[in-house]
């Protein structure tokens, strides 16, 4: 279950549509019915927060990000331009640092794929999408 204050337009979730999970687009987010149209590549449909789940940050999803990824002594560092985002060791993504500039964040828990595109757009203006 996702809280629809923490979703913007672009984020990648996952749905259950009828009982069949799927990955989906949030298109828009109304605040007043606490639901969010999310596009499922088939339709759009308006679906609430018990039916919306995050998706798990890991190295596939960062690829289909655009992010490369580097091995560093003792861990992994992904890349996209100037944005880096470097987990203790590869396949681990219990413990995150991530920078773009002088913004440093560190999260020692577990992200979301939404929660990093919300994260680049607060911290390079700039909303991450698939390329």
């Amino acid at each position: 279950m996702l809280k629809i204050g923490n979703l913007k337009s672009g984020d990648i979730i996952s749905i259950n549509d009828e009982g069949v999970m799927r990955e989906g687009t949030v298109v828009s987010v109304s605040h007043e019915e606490n639901q969010a149209l999310v596009n499922n590549g088939v339709q759009e449909f308006w679906f609430s927060p018990a039916e919306m789940h995050s998706i798990p940050l890991d190295e596939t999803q960062l690829m289909r990000l655009g992010f490369t990824g580097e091995d560093l002594e003792g861990g992994r560092k992904y890349k996209k331009d100037s944005f880096r985002l470097v987990t203790p060791k590869k396949g681990d993504f219990s413990t995150v640092e991530m920078w773009w500039r002088e913004d440093r964040r560190h999260f020692s828990f577990p992200l979301a794929v939404h929660e990093l595109q919300n994260l680049y757009l607060d911290m390079t203006k700039v909303h991450l999408d698939k390329p």
